[in-house]
C-alpha cells in the first residue's frame, strides 16, 4: 500500500482547488445577454449604437444583443433567467413589481414613450381623435405590452370604455404597416421608422404624438420615462461591478447622441436598419433626438407618472403599495463621464 507522501497531497489540493476556480474564471467571462424589444426600433437606438462604438468594449464587457419583438416576451425571458438584462419600457418594472417581481431600470434613454398613435388615411376623415375609438380596431404590438397599456390609458383619457373598442397584437415594423394597409386596425401605436415611412408615402396621419415632451405632457399629464434597460434586482446586487460597467457605457451613448448629427448616427448602424431609403430613417433619427435622456438618468417626476397611468386601469398595480424607490436607480450612471 502506498502512502501519499507531502508533497503528493499538496499537489491533490492544488488541483482539486484548480478544478473548483476555473468554473468561476469562465463565469466571469461569460456574456450578459441583453434582449432588445425589437432592435431595430430607434426608440432602442443606444443598445445597437453603445455595440457599434465599442463602448461595451471599453468597459470590457462581452455583450450579446438579441431581438425579441414585443417587450412583453422579453421580460418573459429576464424573469426566467435566460437573459441578464431587456432594453423595453420602463413601465414593465412597475407593472411587474405589483405581480411579486422586482426588477430595476439601471439606465434610462427615453423621457418620453417615443411611440405614436397613427390613424389609416382611410379611417382619418371619421377618426379624429381617440374620443372616436368607439367601435374601432386599434394595433397594439403585444397584449400587456408598453403599447397595450397607453393605448388604453389615451382611449380612456378621451371617455371611451375598453369595451367599446378592440385592440389587435400586430407587431411593430412590416406587420403594423400590412396591418393598416389591410384595414384590420384602422389606428395604432408604432415607432420610427415606421412613423415616417408611413407619413411619407400618404397611408396615415398622426393622431398622438408621443416623441415629444410638450405633446406627451399634454396626453399623459408629464413625462412618461420609456426606452431602458432594465435587470433583475437581485442580479444588479450580485453584479454591481458590470450594473456599473453597462450604466457608464450607456451614458457615453447618450451624450454621443446629442452630440452629433443623425447622419453620423447612422452611419454607425446596420444598413438593413434603413434599407434603401436612408434619408428617411435620417429625417425620423432627427426627429427622435429630443426624447433621449442626456446622461441615462431617470427624469425627476417621471416615475410618479408612469404609476398614475398604469393604476389608472390597472386593477393590480392599483391595488399594491408600490415602491418605486425599487424600480429604478441612478446609481450606476451616477458619475458616469462622456
Amino acid at each position: 500500500m502506498n502512502i501519499p507522501t507531502r508533497r503528493h497531497m499538496l499537489g491533490l489540493a492544488l488541483g482539486s482547488l484548480m478544478a473548483v476556480t476555473a468554473p468561476l474564471a469562465q463565469a466571469a467571462d461569460a456574456p450578459i445577454t441583453i434582449m432588445v424589444g425589437g432592435i431595430n426600433k430607434i426608440i432602442y437606438l443606444p443598445a445597437k449604437l453603445t455595440e457599434a462604438l465599442g463602448y461595451f468594449k471599453d468597459e470590457g464587457l462581452n455583450v450579446e444583443l438579441q431581438s425579441q419583438p414585443t417587450g412583453v416576451d422579453a421580460e418573459n425571458q429576464l424573469i426566467a433567467g435566460a437573459v441578464q438584462g431587456v432594453v423595453g419600457f420602463y413601465d414593465h418594472t412597475i407593472d411587474l413589481q405589483s405581480k411579486g417581481k422586482e426588477i430595476q431600470a439601471i439606465a434610462v434613454f427615453c423621457k418620453v414613450p417615443g411611440e405614436v398613435e397613427l390613424v389609416s388615411t382611410k379611417a382619418a376623415p371619421t377618426f379624429k381623435s381617440m374620443a372616436d375609438a368607439k367601435g374601432k380596431t386599434l394595433g397594439v404590438t403585444g397584449l400587456g405590452s408598453s403599447t397595450d397599456f397607453l393605448t388604453r390609458y389615451l382611449a380612456d383619457r378621451q371617455g371611451v370604455a375598453q369595451k367599446d373598442y378592440s385592440l389587435l397584437p400586430v407587431g411593430a415594423g412590416n406587420t403594423f404597416i400590412a396591418a393598416m394597409k389591410q384595414d384590420r386596425i384602422q389606428a395604432g401605436m408604432t415607432t420610427e421608422p415606421t412613423v415616417s415611412q408611413m407619413l411619407k408615402s400618404g397611408e396615415a396621419k398622426v393622431l398622438v404624438d408621443l416623441r415629444n415632451e410638450a405633446d406627451t405632457i399634454k396626453a399623459l399629464g408629464g413625462l412618461y420615462p420609456a426606452a431602458s434597460l432594465y435587470v433583475q434586482n437581485s442580479w444588479a446586487e450580485t453584479h454591481k461591478a458590470e450594473a456599473t460597467k453597462l450604466g457608464r457605457a450607456f451614458a457615453r451613448t447618450m451624450h454621443y447622441i446629442h452630440t452629433h448629427t443623425a447622419e453620423e448616427i447612422a452611419e454607425k448602424v446596420p444598413r438593413d436598419y434603413y434599407g434603401n431609403d436612408k434619408a428617411l430613417y435620417i429625417e425620423a433619427l432627427r426627429a427622435s433626438v429630443p426624447m433621449f435622456t442626456t446622461d441615462a438618468r431617470m427624469p425627476e417626476g417621471g416615475p410618479e407618472n408612469v404609476l398614475k397611468v398604469l393604476a389608472t386601469y390597472k386593477p393590480q398595480v392599483r391595488s399594491k403599495n408600490i415602491d418605486l424607490s425599487k424600480t429604478f436607480t441612478n446609481a450606476f450612471v451616477a458619475g458616469a463621464k462622456p
